[in-house]
């Protein structure tokens, strides 16, 4: 599959679709909250510098706050997402769709300690590529999901192509559906849009790019191009 769709069921019967993150974003999300706050830690260890014996152990305080309570305080208090994982619009939530939990915060960074072993986060690689969620361990302990943060969507416009009548008659839910997609396509890479217009033979008659401009040829139909 081309993209990574998770498809939760909520208690009321709601089916939301959550787009799961994989360990490249993830990795780059880290990094920047590393970065953070090492660059936060210097700053305190320059301001506590001169207290002597007693500024270093204020250092030793505030280097476990930092480096132990950023990432649920901010998991669970900013909606799932630490500085870092803000600027790569990526969220932590439950494996239900529902926001991070407390406990669930604090299982899965407790267990980043088991992740980083043996080095380099080797274990949590390994767990991230063999899961189709991209999890790592302390997210399948804790049943967490990392995933991205939809953007609201922007009025689509279906392509500017010649209107092509489809070959059957089809019910307005369908018709619809046609259009949303033409409408989408800006959005999706080729190799979607491909994918997509591929489980339609019966309509497009056709496949790869063909089958892509006749299904924009019909939503021009449907919307009453000539």
């Amino acid at each position: 599959m081309i993209d990574t769709l998770t498809v939760v069921e909520t208690p009321e019967g709601i089916a939301l679709q959550l787009r799961s993150a994989g360990a490249m974003p993830r990795a780059c999300a880290w990094a920047l909250d590393f970065l953070i706050r090492a660059g936060a830690m210097m700053a305190v260890g320059v301001a506590l510098g001169a207290l002597g014996a007693g500024g270093v152990g204020l250092y030793l305080i505030a280097l476990f706050g930092v480096s132990w309570l950023y990432p649920v305080l901010f998991e669970v208090l900013r909606d799932g997402q630490t500085l870092g994982k803000k600027a790569l619009r990526l969220r932590v939530v439950n494996a239900n769709g529902t926001p991070v939990t407390w406990l669930a915060s604090i299982v899965r960074n407790l267990l980043r300690t088991v992740d980083m072993l043996p080095v380099c986060y080797g274990f949590g690689l390994v767990a991230s590529l063999a899961d189709a969620h991209g999890r790592r361990l302390g997210d399948l302990v804790a049943g967490t999901l990392v995933v991205y943060v939809d953007q609201p969507a922007r009025a689509g416009t279906v392509p500017d192509v010649p209107a092509e009548h489809a070959p059957l008659a089809l019910p307005s839910a369908e018709r619809a559906a046609i259009v949303e997609f033409a409408e989408r396509s800006a959005q999706l890479t080729p190799e979607r849009q491909e994918e997509l217009a591929q489980l339609l033979p019966a309509l497009t008659r056709a496949q790869g790019a063909l089958a892509v401009h006749r299904l924009h040829g019909m939503a021009a139909a449907f919307l009453g191009r000539a």
